[in-house]
């Protein structure tokens, strides 16, 4: 450092109230930050007063040594100050009084398009669903991907165009703006190139930071556990749940969360344009048994925590009410619901290796074979392909025999194809007929 930038350095430090490297030493030394420490930390790190090497020291020793409720409480605050807040009290139900909005939010998983389906069926009820998605990244899916193998659907939507379409629509699944909680954009990046995205307080604020900002009445989280879940531990998945639920609760948003089964994906397709297929097929009254079971039972929770409970959500997905409203909500985006979805150019067929029953299918392979056909990205920039995927023609309890198909991988580049195959070498476990696999979908509810 030239002797002139130190002399600027101490000047800036000068007008600061804190010090960033006295801040790192509280948490270092296992302390806890005064709320005014922790307000000045994320203002000083979003203006720039705090480089990156001192918020990666402070993420550290917060991965290492934790932070208590109070503290994380006003971290997360810290960070909705951060930018905007969106209001809904302006929606109006048909009798002119206030329109409840609730919100879901799931921790990624393979196979999730549970938001998809769980959207339109909730707003059916009278309830505004804000849902503000993101992609994929990695072997776990992102909402705004497979919605944008749609012809014509676009996810960036402006708070005017949000109001307009919960309001006539009841349901919106968009891009989040930049405006809501800008802090946590630039601490993400930083978190997940220095090893501490797994730090639970940081988790937690992060998702409850854009989740309250977004301005919903009430929240219900799906936590997900096993392999292809981020949380790979229940007691981990429980913990955050847990703190999730509480910040919720501390700032006022009605908020439960389920710990739900990762181990096997969900639904019978990993892809983009393929779960776009099979969210459909729910809609129509139809579809895999654990997609349905998990979309009524989110469905119930999230009209419940909006005062609503006489409601039948597996109902209004057999009589066609659920899909009357995804059509409006596609259409009110730009998108045709009733085009022809991207298809991939190449497919090749995994086998079973065996007869017997299928007691195990591994969410984490199922998810990196698919994202190496294509329906993921590694890095933020990257583009997927819409029609990439896997096919699963079994899961978990069904009956096999040797050399009947067990998947189809799909990719519009065949050059994949051994790869994907290599994540799916020991993805599958055939055991003797009579077997039984020990799953349960939902596994708790946290409230």
């Amino acid at each position: 450092m030239t002797d002139k930038v130190a002399q600027t350095h101490a000047v800036d430090n000068i007008a600061e109230p804190f010090d960033a490297v006295d801040i790192i030493r509280v948490k270092r030394d296992k302390g806890a930050l005064s709320p005014e420490q922790i307000d000045w930390t994320i203002d000083a790190y979003t203006r720039g007063a705090i480089a990156d090497e001192q918020m990666a020291a402070l993420n550290m020793a917060i991965l290492l040594n934790g932070m208590n409720r109070t503290e994380i409480a006003r971290w997360t605050a810290a960070m909705i100050a951060s930018g905007e807040r969106m209001d809904f009290s302006s929606l109006r139900r048909p009798d002119g009084g206030l329109k409840y909005t609730s919100d879901k939010h799931s921790t990624g998983g393979v196979g999730d398009k549970i938001t998809l389906p769980l959207a339109p069926l909730v707003a059916v009820f009278g309830v505004a669903v804000p849902q503000l998605s993101g992609r994929g990244l990695g072997h776990t899916g992102g909402t705004l991907d497979k919605l944008e193998s749609i012809p014509g659907w676009r996810a960036s939507l402006s708070n005017e165009e949000i109001l307009a379409q919960l309001q006539d629509v009841g349901a919106v699944i968009c891009a989040a703006g930049a405006g809501l909680a800008p802090a946590d954009k630039k601490l993400y990046a930083l978190r997940d190139v220095t090893g501490t995205v797994e730090a639970i307080p940081l988790i937690a604020s992060s998702i409850m930071s854009k989740k309250i900002a977004e301005g919903t009445g009430s929240l219900v989280l799906d936590v997900k556990v096993g392999s292809g879940a981020f949380m790979k531990d229940e007691a981990r998945a429980r913990e955050l749940a847990e703190t999730m639920v509480a910040l919720g609760k501390d700032a006022g948003v009605n908020t439960v969360a389920l710990l739900t089964n990762m181990d096997t994906p969900l639904g019978l397709t990993a892809g983009n344009a393929i779960e776009v297929e099979e969210s459909v097929e729910v809609l129509a009254g139809g579809g895999p048994d654990d997609v349905v079971e998990l979309t009524v039972r989110l469905a119930e929770e999230m009209l419940a925590c909006a005062g609503v409970t006489d409601a039948d959500p597996a109902a209004a997905l057999k009589d066609g009410r659920a899909m009357d409203v995804w059509n409006r909500m596609i259409e009110a985006q730009g998108g045709d619901p009733r085009a022809k979805l991207p298809v991939a150019r190449e497919s090749e067929v995994v086998y079973a290796p065996a007869d017997g029953v299928l007691v195990e299918l591994d969410a984490l392979a199922v998810g990196v074979a698919a994202w190496r056909l294509g329906a993921g990205r590694a890095r933020k920039e990257d583009a997927v392909q819409a029609g990439a995927g896997v096919r699963m023609h079994a899961k978990p309890g069904a009956l096999v025999r040797a050399g009947e198909p067990l998947m189809t991988l799909l990719t519009d580049t065949p050059e994949r194809f051994a790869r994907a195959k290599e994540a799916l070498e020991h993805a599958v476990v055939i055991a003797p007929e009579g077997s039984r696999p020990a799953q349960r979908l939902i596994i708790d509810r946290i409230a």
